[in-house]
């Protein structure tokens, strides 16, 4: 009997750790920091770059911080801005999260894939997943729309 109870408290728990995390995942989120840049800022063509280059890269920069918005809208779905064709356009993809934190983003016939290290009221930290290696951590803070 102790271990029924037992077991049921435990999913009971499960149950709602899970619900707190997707209360805290649905929403709109903003990328503010992406380890890439860093290394690419490093690096020695951006460094020995002319100065005018440096400046079309950081305005290119810019715009892709803030251009790039995570909205969460359910546990399976997920709006987001991308760059096609040098153009933002909006797109609304289907998503899965694993039990190991693994979220998956189903774009037509590409999957990306990132690890969740950190959900927080303020934070969203994702590490991309990819065959190349990693390419760093992207940080997420909420989404707020600026007034025009």
């Amino acid at each position: 009997m102790k271990k029924i109870l037992l077991l049921t408290a435990f999913l009971c728990s499960s149950v709602l750790l899970v619900s707190a995390q997707d209360s805290l995942l649905i929403k709109e989120w903003q990328l503010t920091h992406f380890d890439g840049i860093d290394k690419m800022r490093a690096s020695q063509a951006y460094r020995t770059a002319v100065p005018s280059m440096r400046e079309d890269i950081e305005m290119k920069i810019k715009a892709r911080l803030e251009n790039t918005v995570y909205n969460f809208i359910s546990m399976d779905s997920l709006y987001f801005t991308d760059n096609v064709d040098y153009q933002v356009v909006q797109k609304r993809v289907r998503i899965e999260i694993s039990e190991d934190q693994v979220l998956s983003i189903f774009d037509g016939p590409q999957v990306k894939k990132a690890k969740i290290i950190e959900l927080s009221p303020e934070r969203l930290v994702l590490e991309p997943i990819l065959e190349g290696g990693q390419v760093g951590r992207m940080i997420f803070e909420p989404y707020f729309k600026k007034e025009d």
